[in-house]
């Protein structure tokens, strides 16, 4: 179920969204300033590529994690958690669309505080 979940996410969008993550994490990445941020934004693209394999984990970063998280939300978190909580109600709406719906619910935890969370394989 995985596999063929993954497949309709990636022909469907989720191969165009990944490389957009992938590109703004490259775009970060040129400043010094901008490494985590990228660092993240690559967190992204591994997530939106195929998501259905993979789960979203603690891994206690600190107080370094906790500034830079609450950096994220003031600056663009609350809005990207905002949008995935409101398109995987909408994909919840039907019962074909709730598996993906799970999805965007788990993006919009990682969109809220991405850092001092990792992205692993179930």
């Amino acid at each position: 179920m995985k596999a063929i979940g993954n497949l309709i996410w990636v022909i469907f969008g989720g191969a165009i969204t990944a490389a957009i993550w992938c590109l703004y994490g490259v775009l970060w990445c040129c400043t010094i300033i901008g490494i985590p941020l990228g660092k993240q934004c690559f967190k992204f693209a591994r997530l939106s590529f195929m998501p259905f394999d993979k789960e979203v984990r603690d891994n206690d970063g600190g107080v370094f994690s906790t500034i830079a998280n609450i950096i994220w939300i003031v600056s663009t978190g609350a809005v990207m958690a905002f949008e995935n909580l409101c398109i995987g109600l909408i994909f919840c709406a039907t019962i074909i669309g709730i598996p993906f719906g799970k999805q965007y619910f788990k993006m919009a935890k990682l969109a809220l505080a991405p850092f001092g969370f990792d992205v692993v394989k179930k």
